[in-house]
């Protein structure tokens, strides 16, 4: 398994998959509170995705578990200065759900934003009811902040969110893939 920038050549895959598991995926993406969602092209959403990147402003990466794309995994919001913050989000092909791809692939983003890209923070933010994902917070041991009332804007209504975090000061030189590792050596990464 690999996190990876999205490619020209992933377009066919990533249309059919979010064609797929549009309904699967509704009750948890963000919304446009006011008004109509802007219909972008893949290739308009590829570019703004790497200028994001480049501008320092996100790590936007696909999942791809050796037979191709099976979701994303972004750090978007990224703060510099005396902040150097970063929240992470992901979605998963619903066919690629329960072999361990979320739990593995946000250790894998967070080891690199808090290693290599030099955030002192990450933080994920995940619906009450989303049992899914709360696991995959918990199995990576990030520590609970608690409830957010009406943080983002998701299927029509802005929803409360559980927050998770974990600093680098936190993983003390260690990363959360080496834990995962210690506690489950039969991962899906390559």
């Amino acid at each position: 398994m690999t996190l990876r920038p999205l490619a020209r050549g992933d377009r066919g895959r990533w249309q059919e998959l979010r064609a797929r598991n549009r309904e699967w995926l509704q009750p948890w993406e963000a919304t446009i509170p006011y008004g109509v969602e802007p219909r972008l092209t893949f290739g308009q959403l590829r570019r703004g995705l790497d200028r994001s990147a480049r501008e320092g402003r996100a790590l936007p990466f696909v999942i791809d578990d050796g037979t191709g794309v099976v979701g994303q995994m972004h750090l978007f919001d990224v703060v510099w200065g005396p902040r150097c913050t970063g929240t992470a989000g992901y979605w998963l092909d619903r066919e690629a759900v329960g072999r361990g791809l979320a739990t593995w692939s946000l250790a894998m983003l967070i080891d690199h934003a808090l290693t290599d890209y030099g955030l002192h923070r990450v933080e994920v933010n995940i619906r009450p009811e989303n049992t899914d994902s709360l696991a995959v917070a918990r199995r990576l041991g990030l520590r609970d902040e608690g409830e957010r009332v009406g943080l983002v804007h998701v299927a029509g209504d802005w929803r409360d969110h559980r927050s998770f975090a974990v600093t680098a000061d936190e993983l003390a030189g260690g990363t959360l893939v080496g834990a995962l590792s210690r506690r489950s050596p039969d991962h899906p990464r390559s």
